[in-house]
């Protein structure tokens, strides 16, 4: 076996290829992994992966083509072949493609790390972090948790001559603490995101866990119900990101989401008069993305004819007014729309820049949630969304905490929660609950909702 860098498998690949048009995309991967559970590290290890794809284009028209996309995880030179010959069998069988549309040309100079290899990370990543963790071990509350760092190296190549390169580095941090044994169990999590995490404040967040366990000496039942509840920026996100996932063009003209109406979107319609902006930006301060479109699959969202499209910001929400919807370049051209292209970190302003300990001192009764978790689609035509809470629900009297109550199943719409959010505290950056795993650069304000609907109770810790 040979090995052959990412930039060479790319050429050698397109060099190969007898389809009107290629598209080559290699994803070179390097991880590390730490994992603890009751107060002891129990695993830790790194890894190298490969993942590319090569998608051949058999041209029919200008607008009318067939596609095939052959994804493989070798690393060997001897493999290049094989692929790229599946691909062009898959499109010679494959049914003609809705989004098809000519291939980008460069808009500039072919990237000058192209050659270079790719990011890397390994477990030192975690030095500081072990030595903050082992302090936490040595009290009495029980620690679990994981850390993961991720780089992952993309090149995009195609005939037309684009070749665009980008390094992407992805870290998150999550710490479930545990207090006491059987029904007096107390369970509070953390979560961080970071590119390296040498900005990772370990004791600032084992501070946090301790002060969320002591809200819990006190144990209140309450009944399901509307409250007034606090939202904090990780619950905020888990909702908003679901939110734009649901933000597809092509569905909304169709009549198939939340977000159509009679003959047309919603766009221009006012969710709230709170001046909120719900946007992607890949030049975002620590929540960087991949600026261009990297894709070996076509979806309502995003087109394997738009790879090397530059992606820029985009306001699905500004200042309360739906302003966007997600359209690849076909369906753009259809609906006679701009081209808007899905981002991977979504950013929500606006608010009053109130911290939630300042929103809490501001609330004469309520509830304040930590975590949200096992969301699912009640009804799409409302974005109705069910799930649990998880991990801290509290009592809030006088301003103050003044206990844990019990979890609850939620039934909420992310939609109505805009029309009805009563004040929105200060952005700041978040790592999602729920979605963590995939998509992880966030950053929100918490909410004030007056009637947050715990539509059952739930026996979750």
């Amino acid at each position: 076996m040979s090995f052959i860098s990412a930039g060479d498998l790319v050429e050698r690949a397109l060099g190969l290829a007898r389809a009107d048009e290629t598209i080559v995309i290699v994803t070179d991967l390097h991880e590390a992994s730490l994992r603890w559970a009751g107060n002891s590290m129990t695993t830790n290890g790194s890894s190298v992966s490969r993942d590319w794809a090569v998608v051949s284009i058999l041209r029919e028209g200008p607008h009318s083509a067939r596609v095939g996309s052959v994804r493989a995880t070798s690393v060997d030179a001897e493999s290049i072949e094989a692929v790229v010959r599946a691909s062009e069998e898959a499109a010679r069988s494959a049914e003609p493609a809705k989004d098809a549309m000519p291939l980008l040309d460069p808009t500039g100079p072919a990237a000058a790390d192209w050659a270079e290899a790719p990011g890397s990370t390994d477990i030192e990543v975690f030095s500081d972090l072990a030595r903050d963790l082992s302090k936490g071990f040595d009290a009495a509350d029980r620690l679990y948790g994981f850390a993961h760092h991720r780089i992952h190296t993309t090149w995009l190549g195609t005939s037309t001559g684009i070749r665009r390169r980008f390094v992407q580095p992805t870290g998150t941090l999550e710490i479930n603490g545990k207090r006491g044994e059987g029904s007096d169990l107390a369970s509070a999590w953390v979560g961080v995101g970071t590119h390296d995490f040498t900005d990772v404040d370990t004791p600032a967040m084992l501070a946090e866990l301790s002060r969320r366990l002591d809200w819990s000496k006190r144990r209140v039942e309450l009944p399901a119900g509307r409250y007034e509840t606090l939202l904090p920026p990780s619950a905020v996100a888990d909702l908003m990101i679901y939110l734009m996932w649901t933000m597809e063009g092509r569905g909304a003209q169709e009549g198939h989401t939340a977000f159509a109406k009679p003959g047309g979107t919603r766009v221009g319609e006012r969710l709230t008069d709170i001046p909120l902006t719900l946007y992607s930006d890949p030049a975002a301060r620590g929540l960087e993305f991949t600026p261009f479109v990297a894709t070996g699959s076509s979806s309502d969202s995003i087109s394997v004819f738009d790879n090397g499209l530059p992606i820029e910001r985009v306001d699905w929400l500004r200042d309360g007014v739906i302003e966007s919807l997600v359209y690849p370049r076909a369906a753009a051209a259809e609906f006679h729309t701009p081209v808007t292209v899905p981002g991977d970190n979504l950013l929500l302003s606006g608010g009053s820049g109130a911290t939630l300990d300042e929103m809490i001192a501001n609330t004469e009764r309520g509830l304040l949630l930590t975590t949200l978790w096992y969301i699912r689609e009640v009804d799409p035509a409302t974005l109705l969304l069910t799930g649990l809470t998880r991990d801290g629900v509290y009592l809030v009297e006088d301003g103050a905490i003044t206990g844990a109550v019990n979890n609850f199943r939620f039934n909420e719409s992310p939609i109505d929660l805009l029309r009805r959010v009563s004040e929105a505290g200060a952005t700041e950056t978040t790592l999602p609950r729920e979605w963590g795993d995939w998509f992880t650069r966030t950053a929100m304000p918490p909410l004030r909702i007056p009637d947050f609907h715990m539509s059952s109770v739930s026996q979750a810790t």
